[in-house]
């Protein structure tokens, strides 16, 4: 059996084949790079349907990258997603709590995730970074109350958690209510891979 074997042509036959289901969608250049990688990532093109890209996410994305503003993720599958030599080139960083003994134990004693302590505990760091969350709405919903109760501010919020309970309602309420620019996915579709993929695709339109 004859298949393709270049990396390049197999990316650049990807994106022919995702590029009409784009096309009728009135997206900015900038946009479709973005809804066409995390279309990549899912092999699913019905993801056009549910992407929603806010209007400043990409500049606010490259700034961030261009200044040197850390990127904080809820899991490692995130981080391990993420570009994180190209990052480096604008000295940016990838972190994660989510193995950390000390957010264990605080999640354990509070009752709650630890990807929503992870989030708790990073708190005003977030302010002017980028924060991606593929897994746990909980980490989303713990964002949201950060910015709503003690004024932090990221630059972009890649919120896309998968599942059944929660992820649905987090990231409706994260285009209702979050004062900075985000990237979501409507419904119950989502994940690590998605949210690697958003960050990666506004990453690799900066010239280093």
């Amino acid at each position: 059996m004859e298949f393709m074997t270049d990396p390049q042509g197999i990316e650049r036959k990807s994106m022919e084949i995702i590029a009409p289901h784009v096309a009728g969608l009135s997206l900015t250049p900038e946009a479709v790079k973005v809804y066409s990688r995390m279309i990549h990532a899912s092999g699913d093109p019905q993801y056009a349907e549910v992407i929603e890209v806010h209007a400043d996410a990409v500049a606010a994305g490259q700034k961030a990258i261009r200044e040197g503003k850390n990127i904080y993720c809820d899991v490692e599958m995130v981080r391990t997603g993420i570009n994180k030599k190209r990052l480096a080139q604008f000295g940016c960083q990838v972190e994660c709590l989510i193995a950390d003994e000390a957010v264990a134990a605080q999640a354990k004693a509070a009752g709650i995730t630890r990807s929503m302590a992870a989030m708790r505990t990073f708190g005003a760091k977030l302010d002017g970074a980028i924060v991606a969350i593929g897994n746990a709405p909980t980490a989303l919903f713990e964002v949201i109350r950060l910015m709503q109760e003690e004024g932090v501010r990221p630059a972009l919020i890649i919120g896309v958690p998968v599942g059944f309970v929660g992820a649905a309602e987090s990231k409706d309420f994260l285009a209702e209510v979050s004062p900075v620019p985000y990237i979501t996915v409507r419904g119950n579709k989502g994940g690590s891979p998605i949210a690697a993929s958003a960050l990666n695709a506004i990453l690799y339109q900066i010239e280093a």
